[in-house]
Protein backbone atom coordinates (compact mmCIF):
# COMPACT_ATOMS: atom_id res chain seq x y z
CA UNK A 1 0.00 0.00 0.00
CA UNK A 2 0.95 3.63 -0.63
CA UNK A 3 2.68 5.47 1.71
CA UNK A 4 -0.49 8.13 3.09
CA UNK A 5 -0.04 11.88 3.58
CA UNK A 6 -1.03 14.12 6.19
CA UNK A 7 -3.31 17.35 5.35
CA UNK A 8 -6.65 17.89 3.48
CA UNK A 9 -9.75 19.50 4.61
CA UNK A 10 -13.12 20.47 2.81
CA UNK A 11 -11.57 23.31 0.93
CA UNK A 12 -8.30 21.22 0.04
CA UNK A 13 -9.12 17.76 -0.66
CA UNK A 14 -6.50 15.25 -0.14
CA UNK A 15 -6.87 13.16 -3.25
CA UNK A 16 -3.58 11.56 -2.52
CA UNK A 17 -4.74 9.61 0.70
CA UNK A 18 -7.97 8.31 -1.85
CA UNK A 19 -5.74 5.85 -3.49
CA UNK A 20 -2.92 4.94 -1.09
CA UNK A 21 -4.14 1.70 -0.61
CA UNK A 22 -4.19 0.65 -4.54
CA UNK A 23 -0.90 -0.76 -5.32
CA UNK A 24 -1.37 -1.27 -9.47
CA UNK A 25 0.09 2.16 -10.63
CA UNK A 26 -2.04 1.97 -13.45
CA UNK A 27 -5.68 2.11 -11.53
CA UNK A 28 -3.67 4.79 -9.16
CA UNK A 29 -3.07 6.72 -12.38
CA UNK A 30 -6.10 6.58 -13.74
CA UNK A 31 -8.37 7.15 -10.56
CA UNK A 32 -6.05 10.26 -9.32
CA UNK A 33 -6.29 11.83 -13.22
CA UNK A 34 -9.84 11.41 -13.44
CA UNK A 35 -10.16 12.73 -9.99
CA UNK A 36 -8.46 16.17 -11.14
CA UNK A 37 -10.89 16.15 -14.52
CA UNK A 38 -13.85 15.98 -12.21
CA UNK A 39 -12.75 18.33 -9.37
CA UNK A 40 -14.94 21.06 -8.66
CA UNK A 41 -13.62 24.75 -10.09
CA UNK A 42 -11.57 26.88 -7.48
CA UNK A 43 -9.49 28.60 -6.20
CA UNK A 44 -6.48 26.74 -7.54
CA UNK A 45 -7.88 27.00 -11.08
CA UNK A 46 -8.60 30.68 -10.53
CA UNK A 47 -4.45 30.71 -9.62
CA UNK A 48 -2.94 28.78 -12.69
CA UNK A 49 -5.16 31.44 -14.63
CA UNK A 50 -3.96 34.66 -13.37
CA UNK A 51 -0.51 33.23 -12.98
CA UNK A 52 -0.61 32.05 -16.35
CA UNK A 53 -3.11 35.08 -17.86
CA UNK A 54 0.08 37.41 -16.66
CA UNK A 55 2.34 35.87 -18.88
CA UNK A 56 -0.16 36.60 -22.21
CA UNK A 57 -0.71 39.98 -20.55
CA UNK A 58 3.10 40.55 -20.41
CA UNK A 59 3.55 39.14 -24.16
CA UNK A 60 0.82 41.31 -25.51
CA UNK A 61 1.86 44.71 -23.62
CA UNK A 62 5.74 43.75 -25.22
CA UNK A 63 4.44 43.27 -28.56
CA UNK A 64 1.88 45.98 -29.34
CA UNK A 65 3.60 48.92 -26.87
CA UNK A 66 6.51 49.20 -29.68
CA UNK A 67 4.15 50.82 -32.17
CA UNK A 68 2.90 53.34 -30.01
CA UNK A 69 7.00 54.16 -29.38
CA UNK A 70 8.35 54.01 -32.90
CA UNK A 71 7.63 57.61 -33.57
CA UNK A 72 8.96 58.59 -30.31
CA UNK A 73 11.88 56.89 -31.68
CA UNK A 74 11.86 59.12 -34.51
CA UNK A 75 12.01 62.37 -32.32
CA UNK A 76 14.62 61.20 -30.05
CA UNK A 77 17.20 59.82 -33.01
CA UNK A 78 16.20 61.23 -35.94
CA UNK A 79 16.03 64.83 -35.19
CA UNK A 80 18.82 65.49 -37.10
CA UNK A 81 18.53 63.94 -40.54
CA UNK A 82 18.49 65.54 -43.45
CA UNK A 83 15.30 63.57 -44.76
CA UNK A 84 12.02 64.12 -42.80
CA UNK A 85 13.86 65.23 -39.42
CA UNK A 86 12.37 63.94 -36.47
CA UNK A 87 10.71 60.62 -38.32
CA UNK A 88 12.13 57.33 -38.36
CA UNK A 89 12.70 55.73 -41.51
CA UNK A 90 9.81 53.04 -42.67
CA UNK A 91 12.54 50.27 -42.85
CA UNK A 92 13.62 50.68 -39.14
CA UNK A 93 10.19 50.90 -37.92
CA UNK A 94 9.50 47.60 -39.84
CA UNK A 95 12.37 45.82 -38.59
CA UNK A 96 12.18 46.75 -35.11
CA UNK A 97 8.26 45.88 -34.87
CA UNK A 98 8.71 42.36 -36.53
CA UNK A 99 12.32 41.51 -34.71
CA UNK A 100 10.20 39.96 -31.94
CA UNK A 101 8.13 37.54 -34.58
CA UNK A 102 11.25 36.41 -35.36
CA UNK A 103 12.85 35.47 -31.62
CA UNK A 104 8.80 34.38 -30.75
CA UNK A 105 8.63 31.23 -33.85
CA UNK A 106 12.76 30.77 -32.20
CA UNK A 107 10.84 30.06 -28.33
CA UNK A 108 7.94 28.16 -29.45
CA UNK A 109 10.19 25.44 -30.95
CA UNK A 110 12.90 25.35 -28.39
CA UNK A 111 11.18 25.83 -25.37
CA UNK A 112 8.11 23.27 -26.21
CA UNK A 113 10.66 20.80 -27.23
CA UNK A 114 12.49 21.32 -23.80
CA UNK A 115 9.18 21.26 -21.84
CA UNK A 116 8.54 18.00 -23.26
CA UNK A 117 12.28 16.68 -22.53
CA UNK A 118 12.81 17.61 -19.05
CA UNK A 119 9.26 19.00 -17.67
CA UNK A 120 6.93 21.92 -17.68
CA UNK A 121 8.04 23.14 -14.15
CA UNK A 122 11.71 23.64 -14.77
CA UNK A 123 10.93 25.42 -18.19
CA UNK A 124 8.66 27.60 -16.37
CA UNK A 125 9.21 31.12 -15.33
CA UNK A 126 12.53 31.17 -17.25
CA UNK A 127 10.94 32.41 -20.33
CA UNK A 128 10.03 35.13 -18.07
CA UNK A 129 13.28 35.82 -16.73
CA UNK A 130 14.08 36.67 -20.38
CA UNK A 131 11.26 38.81 -21.47
CA UNK A 132 11.94 41.23 -18.19
CA UNK A 133 15.90 40.90 -18.63
CA UNK A 134 15.39 41.76 -22.32
CA UNK A 135 12.47 44.50 -21.71
CA UNK A 136 14.38 46.37 -19.45
CA UNK A 137 17.49 46.40 -21.78
CA UNK A 138 15.55 47.77 -23.93
CA UNK A 139 14.38 50.75 -22.46
CA UNK A 140 17.91 51.60 -21.82
CA UNK A 141 19.21 51.43 -24.95
CA UNK A 142 21.13 54.37 -26.77
CA UNK A 143 23.05 54.71 -29.91
CA UNK A 144 26.71 55.14 -29.63
CA UNK A 145 29.18 55.52 -32.60
CA UNK A 146 30.17 51.62 -32.90
CA UNK A 147 26.20 50.79 -33.32
CA UNK A 148 22.93 52.23 -33.80
CA UNK A 149 20.16 52.31 -31.66
CA UNK A 150 18.14 50.21 -34.21
CA UNK A 151 20.53 47.18 -33.79
CA UNK A 152 20.27 46.92 -30.17
CA UNK A 153 16.62 47.55 -29.90
CA UNK A 154 15.89 44.41 -32.79
CA UNK A 155 19.12 42.18 -30.72
CA UNK A 156 16.71 42.58 -27.37
CA UNK A 157 13.66 42.83 -29.53
CA UNK A 158 14.91 39.18 -30.90
CA UNK A 159 15.99 37.82 -27.55
CA UNK A 160 12.71 38.91 -26.07
CA UNK A 161 10.52 37.25 -28.67
CA UNK A 162 12.67 34.04 -27.71
CA UNK A 163 10.93 33.93 -23.68
CA UNK A 164 7.50 35.61 -25.66
CA UNK A 165 7.54 32.24 -27.88
CA UNK A 166 8.50 29.97 -24.49
CA UNK A 167 5.55 31.08 -23.09
CA UNK A 168 3.11 30.31 -25.25
CA UNK A 169 3.35 26.67 -25.35
CA UNK A 170 4.28 26.65 -21.53
CA UNK A 171 1.27 28.59 -19.90
CA UNK A 172 -1.27 26.54 -22.53
CA UNK A 173 -0.03 23.46 -21.47
CA UNK A 174 0.31 24.08 -18.30
CA UNK A 175 -3.17 25.63 -17.74
CA UNK A 176 -4.54 22.95 -19.72
CA UNK A 177 -2.85 19.75 -18.01
CA UNK A 178 -4.40 21.58 -14.93
CA UNK A 179 -7.69 22.57 -15.94
CA UNK A 180 -10.71 20.22 -15.13
CA UNK A 181 -12.76 18.74 -18.21
CA UNK A 182 -15.79 20.96 -17.84
CA UNK A 183 -13.76 24.33 -17.07
CA UNK A 184 -10.77 23.68 -19.49
CA UNK A 185 -11.96 25.51 -22.13
CA UNK A 186 -13.17 28.38 -20.60
CA UNK A 187 -9.80 28.59 -18.37
CA UNK A 188 -7.99 28.50 -21.87
CA UNK A 189 -10.13 31.26 -22.83
CA UNK A 190 -9.54 33.07 -20.08
CA UNK A 191 -5.85 32.89 -20.18
CA UNK A 192 -5.58 34.43 -23.66
CA UNK A 193 -8.39 36.94 -23.73
CA UNK A 194 -5.47 38.40 -21.27
CA UNK A 195 -3.56 39.34 -24.44
CA UNK A 196 -6.47 41.90 -25.12
CA UNK A 197 -5.61 43.63 -21.80
CA UNK A 198 -2.26 43.95 -22.39
CA UNK A 199 -2.96 45.67 -25.62
CA UNK A 200 -5.34 47.97 -23.55
CA UNK A 201 -2.10 49.37 -20.85
CA UNK A 202 -0.19 49.63 -23.46
CA UNK A 203 -2.02 52.48 -24.73
CA UNK A 204 -3.04 53.37 -21.32
CA UNK A 205 0.27 53.65 -20.08
CA UNK A 206 1.04 55.78 -23.47
CA UNK A 207 -1.62 57.99 -22.40
CA UNK A 208 -0.75 58.71 -18.89
CA UNK A 209 2.88 59.43 -19.68
CA UNK A 210 2.07 62.04 -22.10
CA UNK A 211 -0.24 63.72 -20.11
CA UNK A 212 2.38 63.55 -17.75
CA UNK A 213 4.75 65.06 -20.15
CA UNK A 214 2.28 67.62 -21.30
CA UNK A 215 4.19 70.91 -20.26
CA UNK A 216 7.18 70.06 -22.27
CA UNK A 217 5.03 68.60 -25.36
CA UNK A 218 3.60 71.89 -25.93
CA UNK A 219 6.54 73.40 -26.76
CA UNK A 220 6.62 71.72 -30.20
CA UNK A 221 4.08 71.99 -32.96
CA UNK A 222 5.46 68.85 -35.23
CA UNK A 223 8.05 66.12 -34.66
CA UNK A 224 10.90 68.64 -36.29
CA UNK A 225 10.37 71.01 -33.55
CA UNK A 226 10.53 68.54 -31.02
CA UNK A 227 13.93 69.71 -29.30
CA UNK A 228 15.33 70.70 -26.26
CA UNK A 229 13.16 70.27 -23.12
CA UNK A 230 10.53 68.15 -26.06
CA UNK A 231 13.05 65.65 -26.98
CA UNK A 232 14.33 65.35 -23.59
CA UNK A 233 10.60 64.61 -22.24
CA UNK A 234 9.67 62.17 -25.20
CA UNK A 235 13.15 60.38 -24.44
CA UNK A 236 11.92 59.64 -20.84
CA UNK A 237 8.61 58.66 -22.59
CA UNK A 238 9.22 55.67 -24.65
CA UNK A 239 11.55 54.19 -21.95
CA UNK A 240 8.83 54.40 -19.00
CA UNK A 241 6.31 52.81 -21.71
CA UNK A 242 8.84 50.03 -22.91
CA UNK A 243 10.16 49.32 -19.16
CA UNK A 244 7.06 49.08 -17.59
CA UNK A 245 6.02 45.95 -19.50
CA UNK A 246 8.89 44.15 -16.95
CA UNK A 247 6.39 44.95 -13.77
CA UNK A 248 3.53 42.18 -14.52
CA UNK A 249 6.27 39.88 -15.39
CA UNK A 250 8.13 40.63 -12.03
CA UNK A 251 4.53 39.87 -10.16
CA UNK A 252 4.08 36.80 -11.73
CA UNK A 253 7.33 35.49 -11.61
CA UNK A 254 7.81 33.66 -7.68
CA UNK A 255 4.44 32.11 -8.51
CA UNK A 256 5.80 30.67 -11.62
CA UNK A 257 9.11 29.29 -10.28
CA UNK A 258 7.07 27.70 -7.72
CA UNK A 259 4.58 25.55 -9.30
CA UNK A 260 4.48 22.02 -9.19
CA UNK A 261 5.04 19.59 -12.42
CA UNK A 262 2.03 18.83 -13.91
CA UNK A 263 0.48 15.54 -12.48
CA UNK A 264 0.18 14.41 -16.25
CA UNK A 265 3.13 15.23 -17.15
CA UNK A 266 4.90 13.25 -14.15
CA UNK A 267 2.76 10.48 -14.59
CA UNK A 268 3.15 9.60 -18.44
CA UNK A 269 6.27 11.05 -19.06
CA UNK A 270 8.76 10.94 -16.30
CA UNK A 271 6.43 7.73 -14.84
CA UNK A 272 6.70 8.74 -11.47
CA UNK A 273 3.37 7.69 -9.90
CA UNK A 274 4.09 8.71 -6.11
CA UNK A 275 5.56 11.75 -6.85
CA UNK A 276 2.69 12.50 -9.38
CA UNK A 277 0.32 11.73 -6.26
CA UNK A 278 1.94 14.39 -3.72
CA UNK A 279 1.70 16.94 -6.87
CA UNK A 280 -1.38 16.83 -7.34
CA UNK A 281 -1.83 17.06 -3.78
CA UNK A 282 0.57 20.15 -3.83
CA UNK A 283 -1.30 21.92 -6.54
CA UNK A 284 -4.70 21.66 -4.90
CA UNK A 285 -3.58 23.26 -1.87
CA UNK A 286 -1.22 25.92 -3.35
CA UNK A 287 2.03 24.24 -2.30
CA UNK A 288 5.25 24.56 -4.55
CA UNK A 289 5.55 20.58 -5.31
CA UNK A 290 4.78 17.11 -3.23
CA UNK A 291 7.41 16.01 -0.84
CA UNK A 292 7.05 11.80 -1.52
CA UNK A 293 9.45 9.59 0.68
CA UNK A 294 12.43 9.35 -1.49
CA UNK A 295 12.92 5.57 -0.89
CA UNK A 296 9.44 4.86 -1.32
CA UNK A 297 9.31 6.51 -4.75
CA UNK A 298 12.28 5.03 -6.05
CA UNK A 299 10.82 1.66 -5.16
CA UNK A 300 7.55 2.90 -7.05
CA UNK A 301 9.61 3.95 -9.86
CA UNK A 302 11.33 0.70 -10.30
CA UNK A 303 8.23 -1.19 -9.74
CA UNK A 304 5.70 0.59 -11.80
CA UNK A 305 8.46 0.32 -14.97
CA UNK A 306 6.96 -3.02 -16.38
CA UNK A 307 3.82 -2.50 -15.34
CA UNK A 308 2.71 0.93 -16.51
CA UNK A 309 0.47 0.22 -19.55
CA UNK A 310 0.20 4.08 -20.59
CA UNK A 311 3.65 4.30 -23.61
CA UNK A 312 5.23 6.89 -23.68
CA UNK A 313 4.64 9.75 -26.64
CA UNK A 314 6.41 10.15 -29.84
CA UNK A 315 6.81 11.18 -33.40
CA UNK A 316 5.58 7.89 -34.90
CA UNK A 317 2.56 8.39 -33.01
CA UNK A 318 1.62 11.90 -33.54
CA UNK A 319 2.17 11.09 -37.37
CA UNK A 320 0.24 7.34 -37.89
CA UNK A 321 -2.63 9.59 -35.67
CA UNK A 322 -2.63 12.99 -37.80
CA UNK A 323 -1.61 10.92 -40.91
CA UNK A 324 -5.32 9.95 -40.75
CA UNK A 325 -7.56 12.46 -42.31
CA UNK A 326 -10.16 12.80 -39.47
CA UNK A 327 -7.48 13.88 -36.86
CA UNK A 328 -5.47 15.37 -39.76
CA UNK A 329 -8.22 17.70 -41.12
CA UNK A 330 -8.78 18.81 -36.88
CA UNK A 331 -5.16 19.74 -36.92
CA UNK A 332 -5.11 21.28 -40.31
CA UNK A 333 -8.07 24.01 -40.28
CA UNK A 334 -6.92 24.92 -36.20
CA UNK A 335 -3.14 25.65 -37.26
CA UNK A 336 -4.56 27.00 -40.61
CA UNK A 337 -7.50 29.35 -38.67
CA UNK A 338 -4.49 30.78 -36.04
CA UNK A 339 -2.45 31.46 -39.06
CA UNK A 340 -4.87 33.73 -40.81
CA UNK A 341 -6.01 35.48 -37.92
CA UNK A 342 -2.33 36.03 -37.00
CA UNK A 343 -1.61 37.65 -40.42
CA UNK A 344 -4.71 40.16 -39.76
CA UNK A 345 -4.15 40.38 -36.26
CA UNK A 346 0.06 40.96 -35.47
CA UNK A 347 -0.35 42.99 -39.59
CA UNK A 348 -2.78 45.51 -37.92
CA UNK A 349 -1.89 45.69 -34.18
CA UNK A 350 1.25 46.53 -34.97
CA UNK A 351 0.52 49.25 -37.60
CA UNK A 352 -2.46 51.03 -35.78
CA UNK A 353 -0.51 54.12 -34.85
CA UNK A 354 0.26 54.46 -38.88
CA UNK A 355 -3.12 53.61 -39.54
CA UNK A 356 -4.32 56.54 -37.40
CA UNK A 357 -2.04 58.89 -38.48
CA UNK A 358 -2.99 58.11 -42.10
CA UNK A 359 -6.83 58.92 -41.86
CA UNK A 360 -6.01 61.98 -40.23
CA UNK A 361 -7.30 61.01 -36.64
CA UNK A 362 -3.58 61.21 -34.65
CA UNK A 363 -2.86 65.15 -36.18
CA UNK A 364 -2.74 67.53 -33.59
CA UNK A 365 -1.46 71.68 -33.82
CA UNK A 366 1.54 69.97 -31.30
CA UNK A 367 3.16 67.20 -30.16
CA UNK A 368 0.71 66.91 -26.94
CA UNK A 369 -2.31 66.70 -29.24
CA UNK A 370 -0.26 64.13 -31.43
CA UNK A 371 0.52 61.47 -28.65
CA UNK A 372 -2.46 61.76 -27.41
CA UNK A 373 -4.82 61.26 -29.77
CA UNK A 374 -2.73 58.60 -31.11
CA UNK A 375 -2.71 56.55 -27.61
CA UNK A 376 -6.84 57.24 -27.43
CA UNK A 377 -7.13 56.16 -30.86
CA UNK A 378 -5.47 52.83 -29.72
CA UNK A 379 -7.38 52.60 -26.53
CA UNK A 380 -10.43 52.62 -28.93
CA UNK A 381 -9.59 50.22 -31.07
CA UNK A 382 -8.40 47.60 -28.30
CA UNK A 383 -12.33 48.57 -26.12
CA UNK A 384 -14.04 48.49 -29.39
CA UNK A 385 -12.42 45.16 -30.84
CA UNK A 386 -10.07 42.79 -28.78
CA UNK A 387 -11.08 42.77 -25.52
CA UNK A 388 -15.10 42.17 -26.77
CA UNK A 389 -13.55 39.53 -29.01
CA UNK A 390 -11.39 37.74 -26.62
CA UNK A 391 -14.13 37.52 -24.45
Amino acid sequence: MARTTAGGNAAFHNFHNDYAHIDDPNERRRLALAEIDKAPFGWYHVRAVVVAGIGFFTDAYDIFAIQLVTSMLGVVFWQTAKSKPGTIPTESDTAIKVATSGGTVLGQVGFGVLADIVGRKRMYGLELIIIIFATLAQSLSSASPGISVVGLIIFWRVLMGVGIGGDYPLSSIITSEFATTKWRGAMMGAVFAMQGIGQLAAALIALIVTTGFKESLLTAKNAAACDGVCQLAVDKMWRVIIGFGAVPGCIALYYRLTIPETPRYTFDVARDVEKAGEDTKAYIQGKAEGRPDEVRRATIIADSEGRLETPKASWGDFVSHYRQWKFGKVLLGTAGSWFFLDVAFYGLGLNNSIILGAIGYSKGANMYEIFRRNAIGNLILVCAGAIPGYW
